[in-house]
C-alpha cells in the first residue's frame, strides 16, 4: 500500500488541475547544503534525491542533519489559469510549518521569508507560510521553478506541514476534506471499533469523480489499515465516507488520505489517539535512581548560589521592573537568566519558564503582565549561560551521556533547582503558588523541576514534553535517535545498555513518580519531534490531579490559543481569577 500511495502522488503531481486545486507535486528534489546558485531556474537539479514535503528531513534518511538545505520543483502553471488568477490576484503558494527558517524563490526571485537565517538566526517553527505569487512572475503556459532554501537549527528540520499547495488565489477550498471525529481533539477513549467520517465538500459545479486512498499508520510505523475505493460527489455537493479502522489498541495512528481525479487533486494527513491513558510504559529506573538524585540536591546545596541581580533600565516600565540575573549552579557553573517584577510592593505568585532545545529565553519571554513574578531561565549551554559548559547543537544531547555523573541533564536538571532557590530567596515571591512551565526540552524540564523539588513546586505545565521513553522515542521519531545511532558507530566501545541506563536517569517518565504538584500538559497529535507516545509515557505515570490537552492538528508547534489556555490554568489554580 506505501508504495502504491507514493506511486500515486507522483502521478497525481503530474495532472493539472483546471479547477485551481493543488498544482505542486506531492515529492520535491532534495540537497543539503547551502548555494545561492540553486534558486536559479536554469540550474540542473537532476542529480538531486527526491523526498516528500510534509515530513521532516530526518525520518527521510537525514537522521542527524541540521543547517541549510533547499528544496525544489518545477511545474507547470496552466495558460487556462491566467483568466482567474488576474481576477484574484495571483497565485498563493501554501507552504504550511517549516522547520525552523525560509527563504523561498519563485523564478530565481524572492517570494517570501519566515524566520531569520545565520548570522540572524531566528526560528519560523510555529509560523504558517502563505506566500502570495504575483501575476508577472509567472511563466503561463510554460514551466515555473519554486526552490526553498531551509534553515534547521536543532532537532527536525524541512517542510513539516501541510498542506502544502499552490493554487489560484480564493479558490483553495474547492474541495476540502474533512475527518469528522466525535470528539473535536481526535481522542477515541472507548473500546468500539474506530470510525472516522471522512468528509469530501465539492464546491465545483461540476463533479468530482476518482480514487480515494487511505493508509493508517500507527506511531511505531506499521501500516494497519489501507483502503482503496471510487468516489464520486456531484457539483455543489457533501458526502461523508465512512472509513472503518476496527478496533485498535491504546497508541496513536496517522492517516493519510489521497483523493485523485481528473480535474482536481487533494491530500489529507491527520492522526487520531486510541486510549492514550492506557498506554503502558513501564518505569525503567537504575537500583541507585534515588541515591543518584539524592546526591545531585546534596552537591547543588554545596555550591554558594551568589545570587546576583543587574538592572535593565531600558526594559522597566512604570509597573514592571526588569533584571539580568546570574547565579551559580552545580559544579559551579554560572547561569543566567532574567527575571521581573512588579513595581508595586506586595507578594506575587511565580512562574518559573524553561526553554526548548538549543533555544534562547530573553526578556521577550517574561510574563508580560504585573500581577506575578517571572524568571526565564537559560540552562547552561544555551542562551547568555554557555560561560563555563557549551557542548553547541548537535551534540548536547550525547554530552558526557557515557558518564551519569557527568551527564550534560544532570546539571541541567539541577540548574532549574537553583532557580526555584532564587525565587524563594525573593521577598516578593509567593512561595506557596510557584509554577513552572515550558515546551519541548522546557516541558522535560517542567517535569524534572516539579518532580527533583516536589515540595516547593506547586504547579507544572508542560507542553510537547521531550526526554522520556527513550527506547521507544528511538523508535518512533527519527531525531534524536538519528544522534544517537551515529554516536554508537562514533563509540563502538560503548554499550547501548550502558548509554539507556545513563538516559533513565533524566527520563521524566521515571521522575514523573515523585510530582506532587496538579499537572496540565498540552500536545499536538502530528508531533513528529516528540511524539504523543512519549509525552502519555510520562503523564501516565503520575499520580497527581492531572489534566491533557490535545490539538489536533498541531505539531511540535501548538497554536496561539495555547498561551491563554495555560495561563488560565494558572491563574484558576493559584486564585487569581
Amino acid at each position: 500500500m506505501r508504495r502504491n500511495l507514493i506511486t500515486l502522488l507522483l502521478i497525481i503531481g503530474m495532472i493539472p488541475s483546471l479547477q485551481a486545486q493543488n498544482l505542486l507535486k506531492f515529492e520535491w528534489k532534495f540537497k543539503t547544503g547551502d548555494n545561492a546558485a540553486w534558486a536559479w531556474p536554469e540550474y540542473d537539479d537532476s542529480s538531486w534525491e527526491i523526498i516528500e514535503a510534509g515530513t521532516d528531513w530526518e525520518n527521510q534518511g537525514h537522521g542527524t542533519y541540521d543547517g541549510f538545505a533547499w528544496y525544489r520543483q518545477q511545474i507547470l502553471i496552466p495558460e487556462d489559469l491566467r483568466e482567474k488568477a488576474a481576477e484574484n490576484g495571483g497565485l498563493i503558494l501554501r507552504l504550511a510549518r517549516i522547520d525552523d527558517s525560509d527563504v523561498t524563490y519563485f523564478n530565481g526571485q524572492i517570494l517570501g521569508s519566515t524566520g531569520g537565517l545565520p548570522p540572524d538566526y531566528v526560528s519560523g517553527y510555529g509560523e504558517l507560510r502563505a506566500y502570495t505569487v504575483p501575476m508577472d512572475r509567472v511563466g503561463w503556459g510554460a514551466q515555473n521553478t519554486i526552490a526553498i532554501r531551509v534553515y534547521d537549527g536543532g532537532g527536525g528540520g524541512g517542510i513539516v506541514g501541510n498542506p502544502v499547495s499552490l493554487t489560484v488565489k480564493g479558490m483553495e477550498d474547492m474541495l476540502v476534506l474533512t475527518p469528522v471525529m466525535e470528539r473535536e481533539d481526535h481522542l477515541v477513549l472507548n473500546e468500539e471499533p474506530v470510525v472516522v467520517n471522512l468528509q469530501v465538500e465539492n464546491k465545483m459545479k461540476q463533479a468530482v469523480e476518482g480514487t480515494l486512498l487511505v493508509e493508517t499508520v500507527t506511531d511505531f510505523g506499521d501500516v494497519i489499515v489501507d483502503i482503496s475505493k471510487e468516489l464520486k460527489v456531484r457539483g455543489g455537493a457533501t458526502r461523508q465516507i465512512p472509513l472503518e479502522m476496527g478496533r485498535l489498541s491504546p497508541g496513536f495512528y496517522n492517516v493519510s488520505v489521497v483523493l485523485d481525479s481528473e480535474n482536481g487533486n487533494k491530500r489529507l494527513d491527520f492522526a487520531l489517539g486510541v486510549r492514550p491513558e492506557e498506554i503502558v510504559s513501564p518505569l525503567d529506573r537504575a537500583d541507585d535512581f534515588d541515591n543518584y538524585w539524592m546526591r545531585a540536591r546534596r552537591e547543588l546545596d554545596a555550591v554558594d548560589p551568589q545570587f546576583k541581580l543587574i538592572r535593565q533600565n531600558n526594559l522597566c516600565t512604570e509597573t514592571r521592573d526588569v533584571f539580568l540575573v546570574e547565579m551559580r549552579s552545580l559544579g559551579n557553573v554560572l547561569i543566567r537568566g532574567w527575571y521581573m517584577k512588579p513595581v508595586k510592593e506586595g507578594i506575587y505568585p511565580a512562574i518559573l519558564h524553561v526553554q526548548g532545545y538549543s533555544s534562547t529565553k530573553v526578556p521577550q519571554n517574561l510574563y508580560p503582565g504585573d500581577d506575578m513574578v517571572s524568571l526565564a531561565l537559560n540552562i547552561r549551554g544555551h542562551g547568555n549561560s554557555q560561560d563555563d559548559v557549551n557542548p553547541g547543537f548537535p551534540g548536547y544531547l550525547q554530552f558526557h551521556v557515557d558518564d551519569k555523573e557527568r551527564y550534560i541533564y544532570r546539571g541541567a536538571y539541577m540548574d532549574c533547582v537553583r532557580a526555584v532557590d532564587f525565587l524563594y530567596s525573593r521577598s516578593e515571591v509567593d512561595t506557596s503558588r510557584v509554577a513552572v512551565e515550558g515546551g519541548s526540552q522546557g516541558g522535560a524540564l517542567s517535569f524534572a523541576t516539579a518532580a527533583l523539588d516536589n515540595e516547593r513546586i506547586d504547579l507544572c505545565v508542560p507542553h510537547v514534553p521531550f526526554l522520556s521513553d527513550f527506547r521507544d522515542y528511538f523508535k518512533v521519531a527519527a531525531w534524536p535517535g538519528g544522534e544517537f545511532t551515529q554516536y554508537f558507530k562514533d563509540h563502538p566501545e560503548l554499550s547501548e545498555d550502558e548509554i539507556y541506563k545513563t538516559l533513565s536517569y533524566i527520563d521524566i517518565k521515571n521522575l514523573a513518580p515523585w510530582i506532587n504538584a496538579p499537572v496540565l500538559m498540552s500536545i499536538g497529535l502530528m508531533d513528529e519531534t516528540c511524539p504523543p507516545h512519549i509525552n502519555f509515557a510520562a503523564y501516565n505515570q503520575l499520580n497527581v490531579s492531572k489534566e491533557y490537552i490535545v490539538y489536533p492538528y498541531a505539531g511540535h508547534g501548538l497554536p496561539g490559543e495555547y498561551y491563554n489556555a495555560m495561563m488560565d490554568y494558572i491563574k484558576r489554580q493559584f486564585n487569581m481569577e
